[in-house]
């Protein structure tokens, strides 16, 4: 048989496969992994893109003290296996296994034994039909192996029996990807018969690899970028099996290592976890092995220790290496794209650890890696290792303690409504330089996702999607509105479910003061409470004297702002922004020899307005670029970004020459509102937007709230 299998020294299998350090575990006798050629991934989140173009492999049983491999599904061997994992009392496997190009993932399960093969999901009633709408593989580079089916991937056994797993049903597109060529996937859940599928999250961007944490909690890796840059944040995040309670775990303002995936909890150890730090690209999650301490300062570097420290990621793209041979080079750092190299830790204790591991071949070669037991001292022993295919994923064949199954906690009125409640404690703990008494309200927006409906066809097209803004925002924004602060800085407020919801804390011209720049997706019927802006998952709410004033009374309702007619709304320049510098500002600033050389007429440009490039382009506004992050994505302190911090909002409170007139409260709320929500221009995905189509009726529509927010074309497609 083409394979080496590696029978493990004596010392091995007295240590680094036996009893762990901090949780009595029994020795390792059988090892379950995956066997399949490495995958060509473009990126983290692309392996079911375009990193499949092999086909064949196996899920494994491997026998430790003999070396006898046996494979589980013969029959599927022509297929791809991707993830798996194992029930709690080791009886069974539930793993994602692609069939064809033109298949799509789906979810399957079996027993240890080879017996009870079951499908769990399947393809959509759909499929074809979406297929035929959505595929542009003939466009080539990353679209060439994908037709924009539904893949469905990386499931994990929940404590109440169910199934959580990602999928890119959603039909979402990556926001920083204009022609569309990737998808976006995101936590959904089954019962363990596949039935009753739930979709858990709405994130914009993608969600992968869950994990159950011992107290029940779902560990997963999370990619967002709302209003910093989208190369990196992909940190890790917890969630209840309900989707209630997401929470940041480490990594939401941490620049490198770029991505933190495949993180799992520590045996025994609550706040202790193992991740493989990545490259954001060229990769299929590739890269170096890191433990994760979060009693540490987690909006730091110091929580983590490299258990493979020759290893790291120091940059958007590959993988940095420490050469400690002898010669010129030796004790420096240097890239390429060869191992040492790994994949899928799995902890037998806080120091001990199954890998895949790469010595020294390309990152991408198609059977480069083996199975490895490493420890924190640096000693790499090979386990198994196949001629023909690269292994994964190796787990110990081992019942474990089932979690805690933990209740549900929805109020089933609200959930009835969709909405769930929100109750901040102080909004001034966690701000700096901040009075008490400086803070009027809240402002409650939204990430908006793109969907797939919205891919453009026609030409000429300045995106194959959605175009938002000019350097700023890379997706939509909505606005639900604002909420009163009580004068103990406490708010007590209902938000929609389902949506990416986040947060600003205005002053009382309703200016921004601080900004949340991330989303939590409130599932119907929650309740959830923060400590305060800024505040860390492990903060305590600390011992107050008084209840909060702002639960003496019900949860109040968003309300609209000066100058709205509802509380809930798209913003659109065209119609928030335009009017009021109409109405006060082109007077002077006109297209006939305007004021210091300032066009804010409302003239269309090639994709936007005079006025919106004049102002970006003159950065009169403060923000954030979503398309970037080279400076990594530090806390920012209050008042420097935004409206407080912009040019613009200065001079117009101040007065021009000659024009000292405030703006009517309304007017300036508007001005305030859009540069506070990124100076994002279009309010929704849908329409033509090239100056070419002027003419054409479905020209830069005026978005409803409903178009904003839909997955679901406004026009028939003859239409739009």
């Amino acid at each position: 048989m083409k394979r080496i299998a590696l029978f493990l020294h004596v010392i091995l299998i007295a240590g680094i496969l036996t009893a762990a350090a901090h949780a009595a575990q029994p020795e390792v006798d059988k090892l379950v992994f995956v066997k399949r050629y490495t995958y060509g991934s473009s990126h983290f989140y692309t392996d079911f893109i375009d990193g499949v173009d092999k086909f064949g492999g196996n899920l494994c049983l491997l026998d430790v003290k003999t070396g006898k491999v046996t494979e589980l599904l013969p029959e599927m061997k022509e297929g791809i296996f991707g993830r798996f994992d194992l029930s709690f009392d080791a009886k069974r496997i539930v793993f994602d296994w692609k069939k064809a190009p033109r298949e799509g993932f789906r979810i399957y399960e079996i027993g240890v034994d080879g017996s009870g093969l079951r499908q769990l999901t399947f393809r959509p009633d759909d499929e074809d039909a979406r297929i035929a709408k959505y595929d542009n593989s003939s466009n080539g580079g990353t679209a060439r192996m994908y037709y924009h089916q539904t893949d469905d991937m990386h499931p994990c056994y929940l404590p109440d029996g169910g199934i959580v797993f990602t999928s890119s049903r959603c039909e979402y597109g990556t926001l920083c990807d204009g022609p569309d060529h990737l998808a976006t996937a995101v936590l959904y859940r089954i019962d363990g018969d596949g039935r009753n599928m739930q979709k858990l999250t709405n994130s914009a961007v993608s969600e992968f690899s869950p994990s159950i944490m011992e107290d029940g909690w779902i560990l997963y890796t999370r990619w967002e970028y709302v209003d910093k840059g989208q190369l990196g944040i992909k940190c890790l995040w917890a969630m209840r099996p309900d989707g209630t309670g997401s929470k940041e775990i480490y990594g939401n303002d941490i620049q490198f290592p770029p991505t933190m995936l495949h993180g799992r909890q520590i045996p025994g150890r609550s706040n202790l976890f193992v991740m493989l730090g990545t490259p954001h690209y060229p990769q299929s999650g590739i890269g170096t092995v890191i433990l994760v301490d979060t009693t540490k300062n987690i909006r730091t570097r110091e929580p983590m220790t490299y258990v493979t420290p020759h290893v790291d990621i120091r940059q958007e793209a590959g993988w940095n290496h420490l050469v400690d041979v002898t010669g010129s080079n030796a004790g420096r750092w240097v890239r390429h794209t060869n191992g040492p190299l790994y994949m899928d830790p799995f902890p037998l204790s806080d120091s001990e650890f199954l890998v895949a591991y790469n010595p020294d071949k390309r990152w991408n070669d198609p059977h480069a890696y083996g199975l490895y037991a490493i420890d924190d001292s640096g000693r790499h022993e090979l386990i198994y290792k196949d001629e023909d295919f690269s292994c994964w994923q190796p787990t110990p064949l081992r019942p474990r303690k089932r979690p805690p199954v933990l209740p549900d906690a929805a109020d089933p009125t609200l959930a009835a409504k969709n909405l769930a409640v929100c109750m901040v404690q102080d909004v001034y703990r966690g701000m700096e330089d901040v009075e008490r008494g400086e803070v009027k309200w809240i402002r409650i927006l939204e990430q908006i996702p793109r969907p797939w409906a919205c891919r453009r066809t026609w030409e000429p097209a300045l995106s194959h999607t959605g175009l938002i803004s000019r350097g700023s925002a890379l997706a939509g924004k909505a606005l639900y509105g604002v909420v009163p602060v009580q004068e103990d800085g406490s708010a007590h407020f209902l938000v929609p479910a389902d949506r990416n919801i986040y947060f600003e804390a205005l002053d009382e011209n309703f200016m921004e003061i601080q900004r949340e720049r991330t989303y939590v997706n409130y599932r119907p019927g929650e309740t959830r409470s923060c400590v305060g802006c800024h505040e860390t998952p492990n903060r305590s709410p600390g011992v107050v004297a008084d209840p909060p004033l702002a639960l003496n009374g019900p949860p109040v309702m968003p309300q609209p702002q000066p100058g709205d007619k509802t509380a809930a709304r798209p913003l659109h320049y065209p119609t928030d922004v335009q009017p009021v510098l109409d109405r006060h500002c082109v007077r002077c600033h006109g297209d006939d020899d305007p004021a210091d050389g300032l066009d804010l007429t409302g003239e269309l440009t090639t994709a936007f307005s005079r006025s919106y490039e004049n102002i970006l382009r003159r950065r009169l506004v403060k923000t954030f670029d979503e398309g970037s992050d080279w400076g990594g994505t530090p806390y920012s302190p209050p008042r420097t970004v935004g409206s407080h911090a912009s040019r613009l909002i200065e001079q117009v409170r101040r007065g021009c020459p000659g024009n000292e007139r405030k703006l009517p409260l309304a007017d300036f709320v508007k001005l305030a509102t859009w540069v506070d929500a990124n100076a994002v221009y279009y309010g929704s995905y849908w329409g033509r937007l090239h100056i070419e189509h002027r003419d054409h009726p479905n020209f830069r529509p005026v978005p409803t709230l409903q178009e904003a927010l839909s997955t679901v074309a406004p026009l028939p497609d003859d239409r739009r």
